[in-house]
């Protein structure tokens, strides 16, 4: 999720990148740097914390005079906000890293799978490294073919050596004026005028200064001077690109061309679980997680998992996962309940309380409650350095970004995401899973951020005749059985939120229990029937629904026919059916966000809700 900016041109760099940086904060904020092409080389200033400390460093370092990158005339340069996946968060481990003899700078948005391999090749040579992270192993490899094939081809080369998702931008202090920037699965998208070129994440990092953009495309460089860009492909073959001109004005720019923030997210969604795995998934066969100590997960013999809202939900998820893999017994517990009903909790336990902002007081509440008995607490999160980080024993960071909208999407995607992880890990310390069996969920996990990108890409025309034929609706059921009870209960959650239309959401085999004197020929029923060993008995719950006039709206596998049995079906493709839930979540936030936008609704500020619930 980090955010690059890199610019050259006429003017001085340094408030071009602080400017660019701030409008893609949102995308890391654990530490930020610069890098300027200024008279004596490429210096560089880096801060921990957010964008906030390092204008401070900056302003620091200009007043000592210590730095010249501070001082026209510099022209060209490159900028970093970091969200961290390798590597603590310290200064060592911010961007922009670089070679031993300060000859080659970089910064990177994703991750390189393969660098410890690289990094021991390199420390065989004779290199020292000077931080834990990744990226440095680019300016090495960079920095070692230099001298022989000049800055454009030495990072052409390197790019092929590298596996993994990412994007960066490299400079060198032998080759001025010069930026070379690389695509493989992460944004890079290029600003064009007539003196000065850009590179960047996103488009509001430069829309104040140029509207004309060019696109990177996965498996290509381009290299920047202050007079034009030029395309070329991985091995070298140079390519033209078409411009566009943006017409949004500032408030779209910073929705990313989306009309809502909300909307936005969900298209982010896919990159929200690819950061979330990436580093985590390297092995084939199985899951790394460094921040949890592998003999407290070994001898785990229960879970209770503490949560609200939509975080509750994907608590669920976990724990339907963990269960499944790992055969340890979880609890699920709403965290505003938990602390009232004097849980039996202690010593031998483990806890662990998902909350996107870490600051949700009925989870903090329980957290605490848990750790003050004896029990171990893990906190699950999106934000670094949250109050849930400082009140658990360890942290697994979901890596979403920052979310705008109140109704959490890509935030939840990325908690069940960990969930899994988390399932996956238990499972191959426990030996409840075969190497085989890890190597398959595994290989399925790293293939659901392109599913998403391939669903979203696909268009939504199932999803709007729906919400145009009953975005009118006083009342929606939604059901689900197993992994398809917390996605059902998700999507209710969403329509609840953003359309106030009256929503209720059960276990399928519950409805005959009573929510079925709730249906009459009115009545849309949207089912989640993703394949599964209980979509059997999930079709005889839709059969129950459609004898009795109402409208049935399922969510199902691709390849799974279900014409007899629902007016629509939302087609989410084939995976394993645990892993469905990433996938099948995606057409019900849609539903409810078109339905909202029907009933001409504001769905990045729902009434009465905030997006971090701080006070009980």
């Amino acid at each position: 999720m980090c955010g690059i900016v890199g610019y050259v041109g006429q003017r001085s760099v340094q408030e071009i990148l602080l400017a660019g940086l701030e409008k893609l904060e949102y995308r890391g904020y654990d530490s930020a740097g610069i890098s300027i092409q200024g008279e004596s080389g490429l210096e560089v200033v880096r801060a921990v914390g957010n964008l906030a400390a390092l204008k401070a460093a900056v302003a620091e370092q200009g007043a000592e005079g210590a730095v010249a990158v501070l001082a026209p005339p510099a022209t060209a340069g490159i900028g970093h906000t970091r969200w961290a996946t390798h590597g603590r968060v310290t200064e060592e481990n911010a961007h922009p890293h670089y070679d031993p003899d300060n000859r080659v700078h970089v910064v990177v948005n994703g991750i390189v799978e393969n660098y410890m391999e690289l990094k021991n090749e390199l420390q065989a040579q004779g290199a020292h490294f000077t931080s834990e992270t990744d990226v440095e192993v680019i300016a090495h490899l960079i920095a070692n073919d230099l001298d022989e094939h000049g800055l454009v081809e030495a990072t052409r080369r390197t790019y092929n050596r590298l596996r993994g998702h990412y994007s960066f931008v490299v400079q060198s202090s032998e080759e001025p004026g010069v930026l070379v920037g690389a695509r493989k699965e992460t944004p890079m998208i290029v600003g064009r005028s007539e003196t000065e070129q850009f590179l960047a994440s996103g488009i509001p990092a430069f829309l104040e200064h140029t509207r004309t953009v060019q696109a990177l495309e996965d498996d290509e460089l381009v290299v920047l001077t202050a007079d034009g860009a030029r395309f070329m492909t991985a091995d070298g073959a140079p390519i033209e690109r078409e411009t566009q001109e943006i017409d949004w004005d500032v408030d779209a720019a910073e929705k990313g061309g989306f009309e809502t923030f909300m909307l936005k997210e969900i298209h982010e969604q896919a990159d929200a679980v690819a950061e979330t795995i990436a580093d985590r998934t390297v092995r084939p066969d199985g899951v790394d997680l460094p921040e949890l100590d592998d003999e407290l997960l070994r001898g785990t013999k229960r879970i209770i998992i503490v949560a609200c809202g939509t975080s509750y939900h994907a608590g669920l998820i976990g724990r339907y996962a963990i269960e499944e893999w790992a055969r340890v017994p979880v609890e699920m517990d709403v965290a505003s309940e938990y602390r009232y009903r004097n849980p039996v909790v202690g010593p031998g336990d483990v806890v662990i309380g998902i909350t996107q902002s870490g600051e949700s007081l009925d989870t903090l509440a329980a957290m605490r409650l848990a750790r003050e008995r004896g029990a171990t607490v893990l906190a699950v999160t999106n934000i670094m350095g949250s109050q849930a980080t400082r009140d658990a024993h360890a942290t697994v960071y979901t890596r979403a970004g920052l979310e705008i909208s109140v109704a959490a999407t890509k935030t939840f995607v990325a908690q069940v995401a960990v969930m899994y992880l988390l399932a996956l890990r238990l499972a191959e310390l426990k030996g409840s899973l075969s190497a085989e069996r890890r190597t398959e969920l595994v290989t399925k996990l790293k293939r659901i951020p392109h599913d998403i990108d391939a669903m979203l890409e696909h268009g939504t025309a199932a999803i709007d005749r729906v919400a145009e034929r009953h975005f009118d609706k006083d009342f929606f059921l939604y059901l689900g059985r197993h992994v398809g009870l917390p996605v059902g209960l998700e999507g209710a959650l969403k329509l609840k939120e953003i359309s106030y239309i009256a929503t209720d959401a059960y276990a399928a085999g519950e409805m005959k229990h009573g929510p079925i004197a709730l249906l009459d020929q009115d009545t849309p029923v949207v089912v989640v029937a993703t394949d599964s060993p209980v979509l059997d008995k999930v079709i005889s719950n839709m059969q129950e629904v459609r004898v009795r006039g109402a409208h049935v709206i399922a969510v199902a596998s691709e390849g799974t026919d279900l014409t007899e049995h629902a007016e629509e079906t939302l087609v989410v493709p084939p995976t394993d059916w645990m892993l469905q839930p990433l996938l099948a979540v995606i057409p019900l936030q849609l539903l409810a966000y078109r339905i909202a936008r029907l009933r001409g609704l504001n769905v990045d500020q729902p009434r009465n809700l905030a997006k971090t619930v701080t006070v009980e």
